[in-house]
């Protein structure tokens, strides 16, 4: 330990005093020395690039191999960025230091198990034991070892284990039903399969493995009954659709888990689903790599993985991941939408079009690839085609309900951005008609009542009304104070902007409105001091033009009619 901890303290303290600029980017570090790599390693870990982040620290362990915090880091990343072989390299290394590291064992492990060297796999398994999540993959790699050695006994009494902690009691189930449905034992397999169904029927894993069980045993009705229950309440799971119909045209499907080999895939495909969540998405990660290490076909561990990236906004990563799936899965479109929303997210805007389009002259009828063409034509200010697009979703509903109304939503902005008020108007409507409490609708469509000077009463309570829905959103606060300042009732006005600027202080253009409700309401001192902080927070070239002018002229004496510096009501949007 003398090693790492005679490098560890100074690396750190040198980490402290890092100029901003490499942060942002850590190739602008100098590498050549072994405090350079570690350092440019550590801020691009912190910026999720785990490629460069693995290469850097690599680099530092050839420099200091002995350095135990840089060989377990070096491996963790080499693992994360997807370098398997790079992992299984350093693997015993990080034993030598640490005997009980999961990643570790579980890796050599999986080494040994593809070997066959079943025995091995065991004594590297069985040694997992320091946390839940550690007794969670320990005792499932243990039961899928003893499946390949077609020891059921040995299996259950593993997966048992697991009953002992109330939260893995849907891995015992699943993973029973899979193993015992291999070691050909229907009868206990069914059993566990119908608990796993009971505990997470809405598991889109649990309804293909339970249903393709049924079909394979003769139970074709109850596999139908499953899928269409299944469908009947989530319209986007190509999956289950695609089971059903090879149901309906009569062909006999493969079984789910053909082997041993494919149960530990799911296994690792398990656990990176269940840890996908914000404080836990990058052990995720890793145990998605290992699931496509373990399975090269897994469309759907695929899936999971550019999901991960995207949630970790590693957005090239997530088109690469996406970009595997072949076209010849069910899940190709889904993930070709993905890698357009990605392309979008690095703004990649032209690319992005270009690839919603594609999908959409492949699947005309592809709700989701118009939805996603028109925010992309909304966001570059194409409102019209937005709202075409938009249409073009709308028509293949057959009856909209209260899950399409921020559509009606969507499509009013950009048919009222477009200056097509009676179709905007339409929309909002419809959309509240489907979903009364939505307070961005209400503020939407009440403000812009107010700004035409349309059924005022009526407006003033939908802005009211969207404040008490969201009370301490400062968007939809200033609107009320804004529509108060339209009527020119300005000391109403300047009680809520004031509010409006607590919740909002970084926003020039509230800062803006308070400063003019300042002005009318007489407080001509508040007024300039509120302009100048809307000046520093770096409005809007055009808005700031016009705060400069408030700042040397004042407002003058016939109030205008506010218009471009109006608090932009979609900026509301969830």
């Amino acid at each position: 330990m003398r090693s790492s901890l005679k490098y560890c303290m100074p690396l750190l303290f040198l980490a402290m005093a890092l100029p901003a600029t490499a942060a942002q980017n850590p190739s602008a570090l100098d590498s050549s020395s072994l405090s350079g790599s570690y350092l440019a390693g550590r801020y691009a870990s912190k910026l999720r690039d785990l490629d460069l982040a693995a290469e850097y620290f690599a680099q530092a362990l050839r420099d200091d191999p002995g350095n135990s915090v840089l060989a377990e880091r070096t491996f963790v990343l080499a693992f994360s960025a997807g370098d398997v072989k790079r992992a299984e390299e350093l693997a015993p290394g990080v034993l030598a230091l640490d005997p009980t590291h999961r990643l570790a064992r579980t890796l050599l492990g999986i080494k040994e198990f593809n070997a066959r060297r079943y025995a091995k796999a065991l004594e590297h398994f069985k040694t997992i034991d320091a946390t839940p999540l550690d007794e969670l993959t320990s005792n499932l790699l243990i039961a899928w070892t003893h499946t390949a050695e077609k020891n059921p006994k040995a299996a259950m009494a593993a997966l048992d284990q697991l009953g002992k902690t109330e939260y893995f009691t849907i891995f015992r189930d699943f993973h029973g039903a899979l193993i015992a449905d291999l070691l050909a034992q229907p009868t206990r397999a069914e059993a566990f399969y119908k608990k796993a169904f009971e505990q997470a029927g809405t598991s889109n894993r649990v309804i293909q493995a339970y249903g393709n069980f049924l079909e394979r045993n003769g139970k074709k009705e109850q596999a139908r009954t499953l899928y269409k229950d299944y469908l009947a309440t989530r319209e986007d799971q190509p999956l289950i659709r695609e089971v059903l119909n090879n149901l309906e045209a009569g062909r006999k499907p493969a079984r789910f888990i053909p082997d041993a080999r494919t149960g530990l895939a799911e296994t690792m495909f398990s656990i990176a689903g269940w840890l996908n969540d914000e404080q836990t998405i990058d052990a995720a990660l890793v145990y998605a790599q290992l699931a496509i290490h373990l399975k090269k076909d897994f469309p759907s561990a695929q899936m999971l993985l550019g999901d991960i990236y995207e949630a970790t906004a590693r957005y090239d990563k997530a088109i690469e991941a996406y970009d595997q799936i072949p076209k010849d899965s069910v899940l190709y479109e889904k993930a070709a939408i993905e890698i357009a929303v990605n392309l979008h997210q690095l703004d990649r805007a032209e690319e992005s079009l270009e690839k919603i389009s594609s999908v959409l002259a492949i699947n005309p009828k592809s709700y989701d690839a118009w939805i996603t063409k028109a925010d992309f034509l909304r966001d570059a200010k194409h409102f019209v085609e937005a709202a075409d697009a938009y249409s073009h979703a709308l028509a293949l509903v057959p009856q909209p309900d209260r899950n399409h109304a921020m559509l009606f939503y969507f499509r009013g902005i950009a048919y009222e951005r477009a200056g097509i008020w009676d179709k905007a108007e339409a929309d909002f409507r419809k959309s509240l008609a489907l979903s009364p409490d939505q307070a961005n609708v209400l503020n939407y469509l009440g403000y812009s009542m107010i700004e035409k000077r349309i059924n005022i009463p009526e407006a003033m309570d939908m802005i009211r009304k969207a404040v008490e829905l969201k009370p301490n959103d400062g968007y939809i606060v200033d609107s009320l104070g804004w529509a108060h300042y339209h009527m020119g009732e300005y000391e109403e006005a300047t009680k809520h902007m004031e509010r409006a600027v607590e919740l909002r202080p970084e926003d020039p253009i509230i800062n803006d409105h308070l400063g003019d409700a300042y002005w009318r309401a007489g407080r001509r001192l508040e007024a300039k001091f509120q302009w100048q902080h809307a000046r520093d927070n770096k409005p809007e070239p055009a808005d700031l033009a016009k705060i400069e002018k408030k700042l040397k002229e004042g407002l003058p004496d016939i109030v205008p009619t506010p218009t471009a510096t109006q608090t932009d009501p979609a900026k509301t949007l969830n």
